[in-house]
């Protein structure tokens, strides 16, 4: 794979992800969709979809990583780095691209916020918060819950066939879907630094009417914990298997 084809397949499939992504969240959240009060199965899935959409398209390009946690984790598998830098570069443009893309398909929505008699925040959208903010149960869930994605990915590489038949990213897409919905509750399960840091930086910039705060006191915990999750990932494995 060329470092150009690594970088845009990044770029596009990480895009595709939160599109999706923060899409279903917009969906179930802001009023006048069609989708409103859905939930959060619909969310979980619909961020599962996400990755299954982007990983797919990405794969032929880069591989479809799509997450700084899952590269870092590979890399120290591997022991192979000098691409590490062109995956996050591409992982975080997509990112960026991803939610203003989704403000885009949403734009009549969160216009209307500067209507309504009580505006809605809208940082739940693009980024993550804590249900309940505790620096160090915030940290400990989003490490937990990365190591619940990143080790099994390691994993699946050792049963055959899988990458092969493409499988494999139909199983992950599976395994996120499991991670909202049993890990999701305390911090909304960022599991990837792009994800969540990306889409916080549009937010800060988008002219939302009535947006709220995009809270960068908390930001660096779904930075932070995943990248901790990804590095714990691939020690656990190089040392398990």
């Amino acid at each position: 794979m060329s470092n150009g084809d690594i970088f845009l397949g990044e770029v596009i499939g990480t895009a595709i992800l939160i599109l999706f992504g923060a899409g279903v969240v917009a969906a179930v959240v802001l009023n006048y969709s069609k989708a409103k009060d859905a939930g959060w199965v619909v969310i979980a899935f619909g961020w599962g979809f996400g990755v299954m959409a982007g990983a797919y398209t990405a794969a032929p390009l880069s591989g479809g990583q799509l997450n700084p946690a899952v590269t870092i984790g590979i890399a120290i598998d591997t022991g192979e780095w000098d691409k590490v830098h062109i995956y996050i570069a591409g992982q975080m443009v997509g990112a960026i691209l991803g939610a203003v893309l989704c403000w885009l398909v949403y734009f009549a929505q969160f216009q209307a916020n500067a209507d309504e008699e009580i505006a809605q925040p809208t940082l739940g959208i693009f980024s993550t918060a804590p249900a309940i903010r505790n620096v160090v149960a915030n940290l400990i869930t989003e490490i937990i819950a990365t190591i619940a994605l990143v080790l099994p990915i390691l994993a699946f590489g050792l049963t055959k066939g899988l990458g092969v038949s493409g499988t494999a990213i139909l199983i992950v897409s599976f395994l996120v879907v499991g991670i909202g919905l049993s890990l999701g509750g305390p911090t909304g399960y960022a599991i990837n630094p792009a994800r969540d840091l990306g889409p916080r930086i549009v937010h800060t910039l988008l002219p939302i009417p009535n947006k709220g705060t995009s809270d960068w006191g908390y930001a660096w915990i779904p930075v932070v914990g995943p990248l901790i999750g990804g590095v714990l990932s691939g020690v656990i494995f190089n040392a398990a298997f």
